[in-house]
């Protein structure tokens, strides 16, 4: 059986210390906020497009694809930010739900 969606981390051979100083005292100011704050607006249109897909899966039997891709890229921008605030990734992670 395939699943849709997989997740993986690949662990760089070495994280900066720099990055690292900066993520641990600054990292809630330059990475919290903005972030923070569109993925708690994506996060309330994910809520709206699941309460839709919900039924568009109960009278049709399939999730559309649209509303599947849209959920998601917020759980992997959600994943990218979540790897960069604990350390797992030096790269500043982007502003969308893309790799």
């Amino acid at each position: 059986m395939s699943y849709p969606v997989t997740f993986s981390v690949d662990y760089p051979e070495k994280l900066s210390r720099g990055i690292l100083l900066l993520k641990t005292f600054l990292g809630w100011i330059y990475v919290g906020i903005p972030h923070g704050i569109a993925l708690w607006l994506y996060g309330i249109a994910v809520c709206v497009v699941q309460f839709i897909a919900f039924w568009a899966i109960l009278f049709t039997g399939k999730f559309p694809r649209g509303m599947f891709d849209f959920t998601v890229g917020y759980f992997r921008w959600t994943n990218n930010v979540a790897a960069y605030m604990t350390f797992m990734r030096d790269e500043y992670p982007p502003f969308s739900g893309s790799v």
